[in-house]
């Protein structure tokens, strides 16, 4: 037993009138609703899931970072279908004269992470938007 691990992952419940309740830190938002039941309201991380997969963004744009032509990468889970998520992979090159190839990147992600996590699209840009702030 991980005394540190547990008390990190089962909070004190403050829901609850039982003493000692505990309730499981999953990462997970929630709210209650007037009937009583909790309605799941997404995630409170970078964490998706798709096709029963979860998927953690910033495990593929690290992976994607490390290739020589990417200068940065964003990996975002877009859903323009209704039901049908995809990852689309947006990133800036590291020499703007030299872009890479959407089949090389995904060749390259392909030898370090499983199919589910693989981007459907790769779009580069040639800088981040920016707003005033």
């Amino acid at each position: 037993n991980r005394d540190d691990l547990t008390a990190e992952r089962f909070l004190k419940d403050p829901f609850s009138l039982s003493p000692g309740a505990r309730m499981y830190r999953t990462g997970d938002l929630g709210r209650y609703l007037p009937d009583g039941n909790i309605e799941y309201l997404g995630r409170n991380d970078d964490q998706v899931k798709i096709r029963g997969f979860r998927i953690e963004l910033g495990e593929i744009e690290t992976s994607l970072n490390k290739h020589l032509q990417v200068q940065e990468a964003v990996v975002v889970a877009r859903e323009d279908v209704p039901g049908e998520t995809r990852l689309v992979a947006y990133f800036t090159p590291s020499d703007p004269t030299v872009l890479p190839e959407s089949s090389d990147l995904r060749t390259y992600l392909q030898g370090l992470l499983p199919d589910y996590m693989l981007p459907a699209a790769y779009m580069p840009l040639d800088a981040w938007p920016l707003t005033p702030n």
